[in-house]
């Protein structure tokens, strides 16, 4: 339970990045969105019980504002993915540290920790259930019913395996792209909420998840190339990350060698998909 406590946010935000993926894209600023959403969260609430509900409020409107923009950026300005979300990220940490200085005031109260910190004990068979395992279990159900379930997971599949195929098709390729992009945005505020309840508030405390997010969409399968890509699979991709990352730190082994890992994975992962690939085209 512990060891799925500690996954659950970057399953969360590896099963919202899977959807820009699929469509063809990349979402680098889901990191700097993280740490905006745990710094901005503690400086708006300040410790206060009875603003968390209208802080997080707050956040998800933040978050659905920058994956609109990301979106509008990638697809009316024809800014490729990688460089409108990379630049998204920058900014994004540069408002960060104007906003807290360098130094994040404030403290999250207990009903934002809830989220990621509480147990509920005394659950039959399992004895301990997180309330961190229970949001992913419902956030990964409704973003597995959207990918797998709907017309928009089709659409995303289409763009992805052949964007201009799709617009013959009348698929809303623009509207679509950027919904896709909404939707990893909003799964990094969840994700961002989480880290809070057990993370602390820190102007790092989102580096890195981008990439692990990919890593761990990659390890599950997907395509960096667009048009296939699961859920489920995602997210036992993230469990395994995390699994990997947990031995690393029993062995003892420094952030550096984590960091090695982490790449070798990534190219790996990609290079057997693309031979797979090729494979099968011939």
């Amino acid at each position: 339970m512990n060891f799925l406590k500690r996954a659950a946010p970057l399953a969360i935000l590896a099963a919202g990045q899977v959807y820009v993926i699929v469509s063809g894209g990349f979402d680098l600023s889901v990191g700097s969105l993280i740490t905006l959403v745990v710094v901005g969260s503690s400086m708006l609430s300040n410790n206060d019980p009875n603003a968390t509900w209208w802080v997080i409020s707050v956040m998800f409107g933040i978050g659905l504002c920058v994956g609109l923009i990301n979106g509008l950026v990638v697809c009316y300005l024809k800014v490729p993915s990688l460089i409108a979300t990379l630049g998204m990220m920058i900014t994004l940490n540069g408002f960060v540290f104007l906003w807290s200085g360098g130094a994040p005031r404030g403290y999250l109260p207990d009903t934002f920790r809830f989220f990621g910190r509480v147990n509920i004990m005394d659950v039959p068979l399992i004895r301990m259930l997180p309330v961190a395992l229970i949001m992913l279990v419902v956030v990964g159900f409704i973003l597995y019913w959207l990918m797998h379930r709907t017309n928009l997971g089709r659409m995303i599949h289409a763009i992805g395996d052949n964007p201009h195929a799709a617009q013959l098709a009348g698929v809303p390729v623009n509207r679509v792209r950027i919904t896709a992009f909404i939707i990893s945005s909003l799964s990094a505020v969840v994700t961002g909420i989480l880290l809070g309840g057990f993370a602390g508030v820190s102007t790092d405390v989102g580096t890195g998840y981008e990439l692990q997010a990919i890593t761990a969409a990659v390890l599950g399968g997907a395509m960096l190339l667009g048009g296939r890509g699961s859920v489920p699979a995602t997210i036992a991709g993230a469990l395994t990350l995390t699994a990997i990352f947990t031995l690393l730190n029993f062995l003892g082994l420094p952030q550096p060698v984590r960091q090695v890992v982490q790449g070798l994975i990534l190219i790996a992962a990609v290079a057997l998909a693309m031979y797979r690939r090729k494979r099968t085209g011939q």
